[in-house]
């Protein structure tokens, strides 16, 4: 299993000798530089966890290099400045481009393992937040206690303590994701990092990039692949990756390194991959969609999450948990679901399983009131968007009419509902929204709606 693997960038060296055996005693790995330039070689070679970069060096100082790497896409990983004449003004310069911390010569070999544990738990700590915020899904552990669950909860962790490929299938909703987390956390590898990778959003002429990053101009950029070194890379909807990129992922996954794009030498990689799908792999072998050989790589262990309306006795305890999250993070007003309304949720049909139920929890959270949901309040909010053999109805909207009228149609009841949601709040409701207040206001006009009337 990779440990996390430091780059010491200093011209001294007693200093790269002393600083390499303090930290492969304490079990990190480490690579050193004397220079500018053999540091830019070993960012080229392996993408590091965290840098050790000395200020002053004959060729190129440490704030001029940490300045370059900016100039690209920003440091890779967390930077640490070292300085034996450092002043204020250095340490100010060196946190304003991005680095972690700022050390003083001599080293005190306390505080630079101290530090150096701080500044990759803090790294960490931010990726994670990153995918949380992306996914909006901070449960960790998959909820419900029904048999179905139970019995795929212990699959997972069995699987989790051997370093198979894993590939999870599963309708849209149905928490293929939480699980592959819950996997990831239980295993070896729990202390690396997650790197998931949504393939259908990439678009074809980036993909190769996207997973396997680039060389250009003295530039490297790490592709998903080199950021979830030691750790696990989730591939969500697998299925839709271009066949060219499917095989070059082929090549990586049999040989265990990869070149990147206009690179020149090949990466090693370590890497545990959990794919995802709610396709038919196996029918999309035989339409020639998806190569035969990956197919046979991911589905070293299969998963299968069930469907929410095969698992309808978690349901209640699904809404605790939804509903435990809109009022702790969203700062939604507390109501409960009566016997009622609960009845009502376990005799729906779930075409959009568990993310279908969060989004009607937090529909009937912003738009009902009183302290309980009843089952005339969950009524009309399944109504309020109709899924039918995959096709959405929107009331107020008419699929029958030229898409002008449609879209107008829609973006009322869209930012009604925005406006609803936030109580009037402009300024919070655009940034949701992903626009401008002036545009907003002006869309809010135009359609005619009045903010002080929901104040």
């Amino acid at each position: 299993m990779a440990v996390p693997h430091i780059l010491v960038v200093d011209d001294e060296p007693d200093i790269r000798a002393s600083v390499r055996d303090i930290l492969e005693d304490e079990n990190f790995g480490v690579s050193t530089a004397e220079n500018a330039v053999s540091a830019r070689q070993a960012l080229r070679d392996r993408r590091p966890d965290l840098i050790l970069l000395d200020i002053w060096m004959p060729d190129l100082d440490g704030i001029s290099l940490l300045k370059e790497w900016n100039e690209g896409s920003g440091p890779a990983c967390p930077v640490i400045m070292m300085s034996g004449h450092g002043t204020v003004e250095t340490a100010v310069e060196a946190t304003r481009l991005g680095a972690y911390d700022f050390l003083e010569k001599p080293l005190s070999l306390a505080k630079l393992i101290l530090t150096v544990q701080r500044a990759l738990e803090a790294d960490r700590l931010a990726q994670e937040n990153v995918g949380l915020k992306r996914r909006a899904s901070p449960v960790l552990e998959p909820i419900g206690h029904s048999a179905v669950l139970q019995r795929l909860r212990e699959q997972v962790k069995r699987v989790a303590q051997h370093d198979s490929w894993v590939l999870i299938a599963g309708e849209a909703g149905s928490g293929r994701e939480t699980f592959a987390r819950y996997l990831h956390a239980n295993s070896p590898r729990k202390d690396r990092p997650f790197v998931d990778v949504a393939v259908s959003a990439i678009s074809k002429g980036n993909a190769a990039q996207e997973l396997f990053g680039s060389e250009r101009d003295g530039v490297t950029q790490y592709g998903r692949l080199e950021q979830a070194a030691g750790g696990t890379l989730f591939l969500d909807e697998v299925a839709d990756m271009d066949l060219e990129v499917q095989a070059q992922l082929v090549g990586a996954l049999d040989t265990g390194s990869f070149m990147r794009v206009g690179g020149s030498a090949p990466v090693d990689i370590d890497v545990r991959v959990i794919a995802a799908t709610q396709q038919d792999l196996q029918g999309a072998v035989e339409e020639g969609r998806f190569r035969e050989d990956l197919f046979y790589q991911l589905n070293v262990v299969p998963l299968v999450v069930p469907p929410l309306r095969d698992h309808r006795e978690d349901i209640p305890e699904l809404l605790d948990s939804a509903i435990d999250r809109l009022v702790g993070q969203e700062k939604l007003p507390y109501r409960r679901f009566s016997i009622a309304a609960q009845n009502v949720l376990r005799n729906h049909s779930w075409p959009g399983n568990i993310r279908e139920l969060k989004n009607l929890v937090q529909r009937v959270l912003i738009l009902g009131t009183g302290d309980e949901i009843g089952a005339a309040d969950v009524e009309a909010a399944m109504g309020a968007v109709q899924v039918t053999n995959g096709a959405v109805a929107i009331p107020g909207v008419s699929f029958d009419q030229p898409l002008r009228d449609a879209r107008d149609a829609f973006e009322k009841s869209y930012l009604e509902y925005q406006l609803e949601k936030h109580g009037g709040n402009v300024s919070k409701m655009a940034e949701e929204a992903g626009m401008e207040r002036t545009h907003l206001y002006r869309k809010l006009r135009d359609r005619g709606i009045e903010i002080k009337d929901r104040r």
